[in-house]
């Protein structure tokens, strides 16, 4: 076994293109580090709807140029299958390690494939490339990026020519194609002939972004914005400048691309002090609002002044930042179909009936939001927001970024706040509190023990609220096709259960509907919901043995 283990790394050594990754495995190998060389040849890092994502380092279940590749020319492969010869693909990249690398990389294999390729001039938002695919009429588009994950990670995301992202059948399809690319040396990777753009995408993107603004609007609101060591500043600072709002107050710490994401834990503006520069920078300039985005700058946080949290401001939930941009869009008369992902608040549905438009749930991810017939708007409650879907059919956080300032500045030219308006929301539809219970772990067999217990043994009840009705996703219902996932009704409450797609992370969605007779019942309808929220919290985690 030991000997087998060792062969099977000289192997993969002997063709690994990457001076990097060829010197860190011959030390493993020389080492005799069977433990961490098994981990590393446990199998193969797997392609799915996210694509591939994962660790940087040596050998099949790492993120490397060897990885990227095989993925590079299973991809060629599939789209030649699908008649696509000759088409272009379009390839993105944020500024992690290895990002350029495997972008360059990429680019060749296409070209040798017989494809036509085309690269961002530079690190830029995933919504650009996303934007990029339609616009320059290319068959598929690949953006290099981890989005928020440790900086450790890396990974790739497939679009095809619609521009939203893969889903079933087609990434089983390129699995199937990756798997069957034979030995490196027969992948042909020229030393050029793939073209890298000029700004004039980025200039046609920002021009794009004018059309999330309704004309006229007060553009008042004053910002301040952290690119969370991405690459969304100078992006969002040319969008903002457009539009003429005021320039966001950078968080200077944070402000240029840096890999190593220094100042925080995980660079996700929903961790815990992620935001704290954020705040520190608020309370010296005294904006309207706090934004920020993901390192990849497709997500987008907001956060308020508010006397009652501390430190004076409070970050904004998903599902409320997804409630009140709709609100907005009603406010301004838009028509078309609001969707949204099954774990985000049940509130967007009831703004949508309210106003006549059509609403859709789907399974999770914009790869799913983005294919609703006749979509104006979605959000998942994970800051992901789709504000102008014929330009960006994905998350967008640049673009979400200039419509909450839009609103903010409405709001403020009547004297009033996004905390105002969410009030109102309560009122009309009754107080929507949305949690997560979201366990990360070493070990994926908790979560798969933790499913396979609440499948077994589901809750009868959860913080004193009887379960209604218990669906096991995997099954598929009427409306959406099979997921691993798990749903509870309550009496008052919902709660999903499932694994992450893209973290090694079991999640569970909680929400809870307080009904509110007035303005003076919202203090208490918001205790209420806290209660049942932690109550349900930790009735659920007992149940699932997490």
């Amino acid at each position: 076994m030991q000997h087998d283990l060792i062969a099977q790394a000289r192997t993969w050594l002997a063709e690994d293109p990457d001076p990097e990754t060829r010197d860190e495995l011959a030390a493993l190998i020389e080492a005799g580090d069977t433990q961490e060389l098994a981990a590393r040849f446990a199998g193969t890092l797997q392609f799915g709807t996210a694509g591939l994502r994962g660790e940087l380092g040596a050998g099949p279940m790492r993120m490397n140029r060897s990885v990227v590749i095989r993925a590079a020319a299973g991809l060629a492969a599939y789209l030649k299958a699908q008649g696509q010869a000759g088409g272009l693909v379009v390839i993105g990249y944020d500024a992690r390690y290895k990002s350029e690398d495997f972008a360059r990389d990429t680019a060749a294999v296409m070209t040798g494939a017989g494809l036509r390729a085309a690269v961002l001039p530079r690190p830029l938002p995933t919504p650009v490339l996303a934007y990029a695919i339609r616009h320059l009429g290319a068959v598929a588009g690949v953006e290099v990026t981890a989005s928020h994950n440790p900086p450790r990670d890396n990974g790739y995301k497939v679009y095809l020519g619609d521009g939203s992202q893969i889903v079933p059948p087609a990434d089983g399809e390129i699995a199937a194609a990756i798997a069957a690319v034979g030995p490196l040396a027969d992948v042909v990777r020229p030393e050029d002939g793939w073209e890298t753009l000029g700004e004039e995408v980025l200039d046609a993107y920002l021009a794009r972004t004018d059309a999330v603004l309704a004309a006229g609007s007060p553009r008042t609101a004053r910002t301040v914005y952290t690119a969370m060591h991405g690459v969304g500043t100078s992006v969002l600072t040319a969008a903002f400048e457009r539009a003429r709002f005021p320039a966001p107050v950078l968080v200077a710490e944070q402000a240029e691309p840096d890999p190593a994401f220094p100042t925080v834990a995980f660079p996700n503006p929903e961790e815990p002090g992620a935001m704290d520069l954020a705040f520190a920078t608020a309370r010296r300039a005294a904006p309207d609002l706090i934004i920020a985005n993901d390192p990849d700058a497709d997500r987008c946080a907001v956060a308020v002044p508010d006397t009652a949290t501390e430190g004076g401001w409070r970050m904004l939930r998903g599902d409320e930042v997804g409630a009140l941009l709709a609100a907005h869009l009603v406010e301004r008369g838009v028509s078309g179909v609001f969707a949204e992902s099954i774990v985000s608040s049940s509130l967007l549905g009831r703004i949508a009936e309210k106003a006549g438009l059509g609403y859709e749930e789907t399974l999770t991810g914009f790869k799913w939001i983005a294919r609703v017939d006749g979509l104006r708007y979605g959000y998942e409650e994970a800051l992901g927001y789709c504000v102008d879907p014929e330009g960006v059919r994905d998350k967008d956080g640049i673009t979400a970024a200039l419509l909450v300032a839009e609103l903010a500045s409405v709001l403020k030219e009547q004297g009033r706040t996004l905390l105002d308006l969410l009030d109102d929301l309560a009122l009309a539809h009754g107080l929507h509190a949305t949690d997560q219970l979201s366990v990360r772990v070493e070990d994926l067999t908790v979560i798969a023990d933790a499913m396979a217990r609440l499948r077994e043994q589901p809750p009868t009840t959860l913080a004193g609220l009887a379960v209604t009705s218990a669906e096991d996703l995997s099954q598929g219902t009427e409306a959406l096709p099979p997921t691993d996932g798990l749903r509870y009704q309550l009496e008052g409450a919902r709660v999903i259960v499932r694994p992450s797609g893209t973290e090694p992370k079991l999640k569970c969605y909680l929400e809870v509907v307080v009904p509110v007779a007035d303005a003076a019942g919202l203090p208490a309808a918001r205790a209420r919901g806290a209660e049942l929220l932690a109550g349900i919290k930790r009735d659920l985690a007992a149940a699932a043995g997490i």
